[in-house]
């Protein structure tokens, strides 16, 4: 296990990372111009998969649940222009669906900046109740650390990944940041795919003990903030899930 210094801000659809941690997020094509790495990339240059990519490989009915529902809310406040053909009609639909999405990741990609930007020293000047919020939620919690933001690593069994915020005080402490829609504290889910990131993360980095924690941040109420943590008994089990995912991700994609 190797972990970087410190690493670039990111988008999330590069997931990429090579043997010593260091994410390869894009690679010069054969055209001399930058473009998204691939998986045959990967294997040619021996890289490995992130975390979330290996997550990928698992159904998330939740999330496709709510797919359909923008699918079928875009075509009920879409009407078809007169003579339109059904496939035109039908992509138009599909495009719309998916704004409300793109809206909600810009959104909470900007959120997550200001958040990582302030554990990494910053003035904050953009969403500061959501920082805030954070910081308070987190020392209610853990009480004040040393955060150390955005670490890539690289792992010996074929993963890689770059933590939100984790602490090596003790036996450690990892913390995943998730920025949702929600006005009731009360009724913000964590799920099995939120352990596994995390029990992945904390052997990741080399603290197979950490203290772990999703960090629920409300796009809807600024400040509104809730932290989740996992039992041992919990994190454990989401190990054992995620080494199961990553050897069908490897046997499915032919790259250990």
């Amino acid at each position: 296990m190797t972990i970087t210094a410190k690493e670039p801000r990111a988008s999330e659809s590069n997931h990429w990372y090579t043997r010593d941690g260091v994410p390869r997020y894009t690679v010069i094509g054969k055209n001399g111009k930058e473009r998204n790495t691939t998986l045959r990339d990967a294997r040619t240059e021996n890289l490995v998969p992130s975390v979330t990519t290996v997550l990928n490989v698992m159904a998330k009915p939740a999330l496709i649940q709510w797919l359909q529902k923008q699918v079928l809310l875009a075509a009920l406040t879409l009407p078809r222009i007169p003579s339109e053909p059904e496939e035109v009609y039908i992509e138009r639909i599909m495009s719309d669906s998916k704004e409300q999405g793109r809206a909600a990741a810009d959104a909470g990609t900007d959120i997550h900046a200001s958040i990582q930007g302030f554990y990494e020293g910053e003035v904050v000047t953009r969403h500061e109740a959501h920082v805030k919020g954070t910081v308070a939620a987190l020392d209610a919690i853990f009480g004040q650390q040393p955060w150390i933001a955005e670490r890539a690593f690289g792992h010996s069994h074929g993963f890689g990944g770059k933590c939100d915020l984790h602490s090596v005080v003790g036996d450690g402490i990892v913390a995943d940041v998730k920025t949702k829609e929600f006005t009731d504290g009360n009724k913000v889910d964590a799920y099995d795919d939120h352990l596994m990131q995390l029990a992945a993360y904390r052997v990741g980095l080399g603290i197979p003990k950490a203290r772990c924690a999703n960090v629920f941040v409300s796009r809807s109420v600024p400040g509104l903030v809730v932290v989740k943590e996992w039992s041992e008994e919990d994190l454990a089990r989401g190990w054992e899930m995620f080494c199961s995912l990553l050897k069908f991700w490897q046997l499915k994609n032919q790259h250990s």
